[in-house]
């Protein structure tokens, strides 16, 4: 990133919410995406995914997850001074997504702690919740991220 951050692990109070994202599916890419990663024939084939549980041609769990990270990252990510994740706590992945599925999502902060090892660094756990256009919850996650602090404090010994 080569210009300053707006966006630090202060910005980022428990209890804020914040809404962004209007990502559209597309058929070629849940297709493209399930025959690299994910190649259940549910995710590639109409015929067969008419008759399985999800209903009809659907997105792997695992793209949505992707799609996640891209809304994430045009919504507000790419604004703060993230400095990565240890990793997702919990992925529910509760209807399924669908070609032409207008994709949004929700944020909200659970809890922020200072790192007590690393004076500069501070963590957020948040709670993602994605949507459709139609309000359906498709997807819920929850899990840490790191962001440098605006003010650093001493490393505690």
């Amino acid at each position: 990133m080569t210009n300053k951050p707006e966006l630090y692990w202060e910005d980022f109070p428990v209890g804020e919410e914040a809404t962004f994202g209007a990502y559209e599916v597309r058929k070629d890419e849940m297709i493209e995406f399930a025959s690299e990663f994910d190649p259940q024939p549910f995710h590639l084939n109409e015929e067969i995914a008419k008759t399985s549980l999800l209903g009809g041609l659907a997105t792997s769990g695992w793209h949505n997850c992707s799609i996640a990270m891209r809304i994430m990252w045009d919504g507000y990510l790419h604004k703060t001074a993230s400095m990565g994740a240890p990793g997702v706590e919990e992925v529910r992945w509760r209807k399924p997504v669908y070609a032409g599925d207008i994709l949004s999502m929700k944020r909200r902060t659970l809890e922020t702690r200072r790192s007590k090892s690393r004076p500069g660094m501070g963590l957020v756990r948040f709670g993602w919740e994605m949507f459709n256009q139609h309000n359906d919850l498709k997807m819920t996650m929850e899990g840490w991220a790191m962001f440098e602090c605006r003010t650093p404090h001493k490393a505690e010994a």
